[in-house]
């Protein structure tokens, strides 16, 4: 069963939803972990995409946004849609409003919620859902 830890901002912004995601995606790479983060459409994997590079001045994170197939090269970022690629399993931000697929098999699961209702309702779902299954969560309020 994966660790899963909630973060509840006080915002309802999106763009402080993943100014906070690349805050968390940019500490995990410093800890030499490479992480997928999953999103509903590729128009927010291409925001996110483009915060990683200018959100902190002096930042670097490698990453890209997988469109069909994971890159042979694991030692990045990975922004995507679609089922997480194994090799990423270890740490998954889920930025998208749906339930993981095969989320039992990741080490650990990063959901982060705005204040938005439409965030927090799809947010409460996936709660629900990881708690009948027995998981322990953390939440963080922000």
């Amino acid at each position: 069963m994966p660790e899963l830890s909630f973060y509840v901002l006080q915002s309802d912004s999106f763009h402080d939803r993943y100014f906070f995601a690349c805050r968390l995606i940019e500490k995990a790479y410093q800890n030499g972990q490479f992480c997928y983060v999953l999103m509903d459409s590729l128009a927010e994997a291409q925001i996110l995409d483009d915060m990683l590079w200018t959100f902190r001045t002096g930042s670097f994170i490698p990453h890209q946004i997988m469109t069909q197939t994971p890159p042979d090269i694991v030692s990045q970022v990975l922004i995507g849609t679609q089922n997480t690629p194994p090799a990423w399993r270890s740490i998954v931000f889920n930025l998208s409003s749906q339930l993981p697929e095969n989320w039992e098999t990741f080490g650990r699961i990063l959901e982060i919620l705005d204040n938005s209702e439409n965030t927090k309702i799809a947010g409460r779902a996936r709660y629900a859902a990881y708690k009948r299954t027995g998981a322990t969560i953390t939440t963080h309020k922000l």
